[in-house]
Parts: structure tokens; C-alpha cells; sequence
């Protein structure tokens, strides 16, 4: 097994529960407190030890580019002015990681925005996340997938028990032997009705994934809409007799994805960064 580089962050989605913000802002631009969605996942992937960012995007997502890109006439203004700390802050998000851009040329699903990904992750495990949800956890989510990682060196996927309906808006996996918070994984189903989920533990959006989920995926027929999800992927991944782990993470995961859990997890971050009295005053 090769070593872990890279983090994919499928990031090519239409955003149709912000229309009309998202109609030229890519939704993984929008503000949480005071830095778009897209830093917060990538700030999470380099805490879990990722040399390299794979932002898998779709045309009209440029503006994700430009924001980690050199900005020296703002760079100019800010220093003049004194303004240390944006500066500082600016400077931040064009130093912070090594970012690699693919075009994922149709909205085919997310296991074919990871498919996108292949070429530059070659035969190496990787990293992988979802950045419609931000890590409320110590150490990050994605760092404790990767620690678990480094135990069974095999794919390890994320996992929350839920309640009553809401595992029909996850992929849900069964499970065998349990160490602690790791399970071993035997199936995985997306999106099941409650009354034929094999068990209550969601998979999230957090994913240790081995080189063989490329391979899976090619051999993945597309499902409802022509897409290939990434569950299904992982379906073939254990029918190949490749074995799969999940760990039951210990903190949260803040949701950002929808226009309820945008709104909520701007609040309450913006209390515990001390930000409050700021917010209440944009929202006047």
C-alpha cells in the first residue's frame, strides 16, 4: 500500500438549495464566519496530513481557482492601510496547501467526481471529503479516519448512528466485528428505505479510500439520473473481497450544505470564535 498524499474534494455540485446565490458564487464559496466553506475543508485535510489537494470542480466553478490564487493588488492595499491582520489572512489562503484542479466535464455522480481523480492520485491510498459538512471535533474527523487508516490499512469510511427515517438520506453499511468505534463494514446501501436498512450507522462525508476504489467504480453501473455514486462504488469495492472499516467518529459534523444548516452553523461558530457581536451587526 502506498503512502497517503492526497485529499479529493469532490467539489462540481449545481448548489440548487442556495438558487439564486449559487447561480454564478459556487456554493463552496460561501462565507462560514469569516472564510468560504472551501478553506475550512482544506484546512481539515492538512491537519489530517495531506501534501496535496485534489479539488475536483465543473465549468463555472472558476471563482473556487481565483480565491487560492495571488491577489497582489489587494495584497498592495491591504498593506498600505495596515490592515496586518487581513493581510495576514489573505496571504493565508494562497499559501496554505498545494492544489491540483479537475474538470469533471458532466454532473455524473459523486463517485465519478472521485473517478475524475485518478490520474493524479495514481495507485495510492488517498484522503477524501465531502465539504458540504465542517469538522466540530478535536482532532478533526478526517484525522481520526486517517489514524484509524494507519491500524488497518484499508479503506475507512466515516460513520454517525442515526435515528428512525433519516438513514434513508445516507448510505447505510452493516457490520461485523467491532473494535471499539471500529467496524468492520460487509455491506453498504444508499439511500434505504427505513424499513430495509440492515442497520442505523450513516455513512458520512469522510473517507480513507485505497487505490482499488478506482477500479471499483469503472466497474460500477450508473444508477438513478446515469449517475455512479461513490456507496455503490464501495459496494463493488467489497464484493471484490476488499476489506472495508468504518469508524464512528467522536465529535460533530456542522452542516453547511443546505440553507437551514448554513445559517445554524454560521450562528454558533461565530459565538465560539467570539464573533457574535460582529455577526449581529452585519445582520443589523
Amino acid at each position: 500500500m502506498g503512502t497517503i498524499r492526497h485529499c479529493v474534494v469532490p467539489a462540481a455540485g449545481l448548489g440548487t438549495r442556495f438558487l439564486p446565490a449559487t447561480k454564478v458564487l459556487p456554493k463552496e464559496m460561501l462565507p462560514v464566519v469569516d472564510r468560504p466553506v472551501i478553506e475550512w475543508a482544506i484546512e481539515e485535510a492538512m491537519a489530517a496530513g495531506a501534501l496535496e489537494m485534489v479539488l475536483v470542480i465543473a465549468t463555472g466553478k472558476e471563482l473556487i481557482q481565483a480565491h487560492f490564487e495571488r491577489q497582489p493588488e489587494l495584497e498592495k492595499v491591504l498593506e498600505a492601510r495596515g490592515k496586518k491582520a487581513e493581510l495576514a489572512a489573505v496571504r493565508h489562503s494562497q499559501d496554505m496547501a498545494h492544489i491540483r484542479y479537475v474538470l469533471q466535464e458532466k454532473p455524473l455522480g459523486l463517485g465519478h467526481a472521485v473517478l475524475c481523480a485518478a490520474d493524479v492520485v495514481g495507485d495510492n491510498p488517498f484522503l477524501c471529503m465531502l465539504p458540504d459538512d465542517l469538522s466540530h471535533a478535536e482532532p478533526p474527523v478526517l484525522a481520526q479516519l486517517r489514524k484509524a487508516w494507519d491500524g488497518v490499512q484499508s479503506t475507512v469510511l466515516a460513520l454517525m448512528r442515526v435515528s428512525g427515517d433519516e438513514i434513508s438520506r445516507y448510505g447505510c453499511a452493516t457490520v461485523s466485528e467491532s473494535r471499539g468505534r471500529l467496524h468492520r463494514i460487509t455491506g453498504v446501501v444508499e439511500k434505504p428505505k427505513p424499513e430495509e436498512a440492515q442497520s442505523d450507522l450513516a455513512i458520512m462525508g469522510r473517507y480513507v479510500l485505497s487505490p482499488g476504489i478506482f477500479d471499483a467504480l469503472r466497474r460500477t453501473p450508473a444508477g438513478e439520473g446515469g449517475e455512479i455514486q461513490l456507496t455503490d462504488g464501495i459496494a463493488t469495492l467489497l464484493g471484490a473481497g476488499e476489506e472495508v472499516w468504518g469508524l464512528e467518529f467522536e465529535g460533530e459534523l456542522l452542516d453547511v450544505g443546505t440553507l437551514d444548516g448554513w445559517l445554524t452553523t454560521n450562528v454558533r461558530l461565530a459565538h465560539e470564535l467570539g464573533r457574535a457581536p460582529a455577526l449581529r451587526g452585519a445582520l443589523g
